[in-house]
């Protein structure tokens, strides 16, 4: 068996955290005059006097270095604890949510997926609504090191490849993980800042500014009203969202070089020329659709067909238009761009652009293969030849993702949900992206119908597919806890 003492300490501190940010709605409230404001101060209280009781219990004066199966237990660990407190305001604040919704809620949250059971936001405290906020910058920012410092370590769906990308042995400009935690963090609330800054200038309410700005740049979904951002009306506000969630799709390393004086390194990046090139193409089909159907045209069309490609894609989740209402064609390009989803080291979510390069490229080998037997044809990426083993992670992952969104459909389907319903809903959550398709869960519903098993199942589809699959996936093997 793995030893818990540093897991505990670890996972206490990230509860004790979530409770110190748990004061802030309760301030907000205090401030509004709403009566919840004892409710975050009760959840807060609770949540650091259990962080800290695990902090204190695990802590050892020795020098504790995690072990790969102890990584595995820390991150499934850390998000599962997680969730269950983020849920405690959900559940005794004015919406009063059944355990069963508060964790799928609370889950939403922290995975940046955005999917709600809640209707009535309009009329909602100003606390709960920024505790929603409020977990999607914590869960985005944690999304964005697990990609960059912990998946890579354990080498799963072909992220080894990430962290020699992400590295420069010429420069050494990441010395240590405490300073690569530090840049991200840093490059992530600037984004966080200038995103809020520019929806103020657009007109939002600096509250308003604030949630949205963090829903945006986490690739998260949450708004403040049940029409989300189609609530503004406004076109200033449809562009500045399109531009976060893009940049918050990029890989957040490559900022910190052109931060370091290499900017060219964000264009040099295949994935990212690859998304962009997806969502230039995407944009243009579904414009060309919007146009001929005659459901929209000229700026109107384009402006649609941009804001929902790149909040798709970007797995954002936010919408100005009932997409769900334009028909079939629309329905499966959208489908597929959120199983994409963006890039490695980003908040957002899918199964990442950089697997479909790979896959692609490996695809194009065999063929080349077939046409000379005889041939030497190295996999190469951005200079460097792949591994092997590279090329069988990723196509693995990408296997054992569609054969866990077709058993979970089917779960979900047994649940009493029709099947364009049930299809959407699990690859809406599988994919961190949020809304589904059609009237009960599409861009102007919600999941507040859903059975309490139908919620549990796509709660465990969030986690599973926030967390790569396989850290969780490993943790039913019999091997995995035998010395």
């Amino acid at each position: 068996m793995p030893d818990f003492r540093p897991i505990r300490t670890i996972v206490g501190a990230f509860i004790a955290l979530l409770g110190g940010l748990m004061i802030i709605p309760a301030i907000a409230d205090l401030v509004a005059g709403h009566k919840d404001w004892v409710v975050f101060a009760a959840s807060s209280g609770a949540s650091i006097f259990v962080g800290l009781g695990l902090w204190a219990s695990g802590r050892t004066s020795e020098k504790t270095v995690l072990t790969v199966r102890q990584t595995f237990l820390l991150t499934v660990i850390s998000w599962v604890t997680l969730c269950g407190f983020a849920a405690l305001p959900f559940m005794w604040s004015e919406p009063g949510l059944t355990v069963t919704q508060a964790f799928y809620e609370a889950t939403s949250g922290i995975t940046t997926t955005g999917s709600t059971v809640l209707a009535g936001l309009d009329n909602l405290p100003p606390g709960i609504l920024l505790w929603r906020a409020i977990l999607h910058f914590y869960g985005g920012i944690g999304v964005i090191v697990i990609a960059i410092a912990v998946l890579p370590m354990l080498r799963i769906g072909g992220m080894q490849l990430f962290r020699a990308e992400s590295s420069d042995r010429s420069e050494k400009i990441f010395p240590a993980a405490a300073q690569i935690a530090g840049w991200i963090f840093g490059v992530y609330l600037t984004l966080n800042l200038a995103c809020a800054v520019a929806y103020m200038l657009a007109g939002m309410t600096p509250f308003d500014a604030l949630i949205h700005g963090m829903s945006t740049v986490a690739a998260g979904g949450f708004a403040a009203y049940d029409k989300s951002l189609a609530y503004f009306d406004n076109a200033a506000v449809d562009w500045i969202a399109v531009t976060f969630m893009l940049a918050a799709s990029l890989p957040f390393v490559l900022y910190i070089h052109a931060l370091r004086g290499r900017p060219g390194r964000l264009w040099e990046s295949s994935e990212v020329r690859l998304f962009l090139a997806i969502f230039v193409i995407a944009t243009a089909l579904v414009w060309g659709y919007l146009e001929i159907s005659g459901i929209a045209s000229d700026g109107t069309a384009f402006r649609w067909a941009a804001f929902h490609v790149a909040s798709l894609i970007s797995t954002t989740g936010l919408a100005t238009q009932d997409y769900a209402l334009w028909g079939p064609f629309t329905d499966v390009i959208f489908f597929l761009l959120m199983f994409i989803g963006g890039c490695t080291g980003s908040p957002a979510g899918g199964i990442k652009v950089l697997r479909f390069l790979i896959v692609g490229k490996a695809i194009a080998q065999q063929m080349r293969r077939m046409l000379y037997p005889n041939g030497v044809f190295p996999l190469i990426y951005e200079g460097h030849t792949l591994p092997d083993d590279v090329v069988r992670s990723v196509t693995t992952f990408i296997i054992v993702y569609i054969l866990a969104f077709a058993l979970l459909t089917l779960g979900i389907s047994a649940t009493g949900l029709d099947f364009r319903t049930a299809l959407s809903a699990v690859g809406a959550n599988l994919s961190n992206a949020g809304p589904g398709l059609g009237p009960l869960i599409g861009p102007v519903g919600n999941y507040g119908s859903l059975s309490d098993p139908a919620l549990w199942i796509l709660s465990f589809a969030m986690l599973l597919g926030r967390l790569e699959l396989f850290t969780i996936l490993i943790l039913f093997l019999p091997r995995f806890w035998r010395p």
